[in-house]
């Protein structure tokens, strides 16, 4: 019966260790130093926003290490960080403006969302549009089954014209 419990803690944590979605690790710095383990460090990552062109987003999180860190049961802070830029033109079509209105009136679109412990606890980024200043609002949260963190952060791009030649 153990070995099966065992076998099944594995599964999800092979399963549920699968980081990030579309993101890329850029760089990582120590932040405690681990006997045992890897250290504890925060980690920096970058994706593109997977609906609007020429929009990227770097995040930074905190990742504990240790032995619990190495085989993916350890609980990492609820703290996160994002910034986002416009990298080309940013066109959005009145079908992309109406569906982005309608996401943000839905509490936004999740556009980055990793994995914080084992089973129960996530870190996300999530897309908002704010219409009036034809800007775009992307909210790093946390959030658990139980309940969610009120730490969060926020970054925007105020769509402005693009000069190809500058």
């Amino acid at each position: 019966m153990f070995r099966r419990i065992l076998m099944m803690v594995a599964l999800v944590v092979v399963t549920g260790s699968a980081t990030t979605i579309r993101a890329e690790e850029i760089g990582a710095v120590s932040t405690v130093w681990k006997m045992l383990g890897p250290d504890h460090k925060i980690v920096v990552e970058a994706f593109d926003d997977p609906d609007i062109p020429n929009v990227s987003c770097w995040i930074s999180r905190a990742k504990t290490g240790g032995i619990k860190g190495a085989v993916g049961l350890a609980e990492d802070p609820s703290y996160g960080s994002v910034a986002c830029r416009q990298r080309g033109p940013i066109e959005l079509s009145p079908e992309m403006k109406e569906r982005l209105v309608d996401e943000t009136e839905d509490g936004g679109e999740k556009v980055f969302k990793t994995r914080t412990s084992v089973i129960f606890k996530t870190l996300q980024v999530s897309r908002m549009y704010d219409a009036k200043r034809n800007t775009l609002i992307y909210l790093v949260w946390s959030d658990r089954v139980i309940e969610g963190s009120p730490r969060s952060g926020i970054s925007v791009i105020a769509i402005a014209p693009w000069d190809e030649k500058s």
